[in-house]
């Protein structure tokens, strides 16, 4: 278990995985998960104008999506980096950047045949 020098566990140490398809799983459901809250929601205003607050929405969900996504992608690798494990790190960055280039692939084939 992740520890500090304080002997406290680290939660997003202990959460946090080093499996790169799991990394890539967890931003592909995170994805999945605000497309379908943002359909659901706005699903009753379709027929409203848009008003002054729905690009200060968009700005929020944008901020929060790229810290998830950061934590997601980055968060691992950097701990190992700053560990001094360079070679680990950059494994770890690029299988999980793989594994989800991968998944948008499958996604766009599936939409562009028509299949979703």
């Amino acid at each position: 278990m992740a520890r500090t020098d304080g002997g406290k566990v680290n939660w997003y140490n202990k959460y946090m995985s080093k499996n790169p398809l799991v990394n890539a799983l967890s931003a592909s459901a995170y994805i999945i998960l605000v497309v379908s809250v943002m359909t659901f929601v706005t699903q009753p205003l379709r027929n409203k104008p848009d008003t002054f607050f729905a690009p200060i929405m968009v700005l929020f969900v944008l901020t929060l999506s790229v810290a998830v996504m950061a934590y997601l992608f980055f968060y691992q690798p950097l701990q190992l980096f700053i560990e001094g494990k360079k070679k680990e790190a950059v494994n770890l960055f690029v299988k999980t950047v793989e594994i989800f280039a991968a998944i948008t692939a499958v996604v766009l084939i599936l939409l562009f045949s028509g299949v979703i």
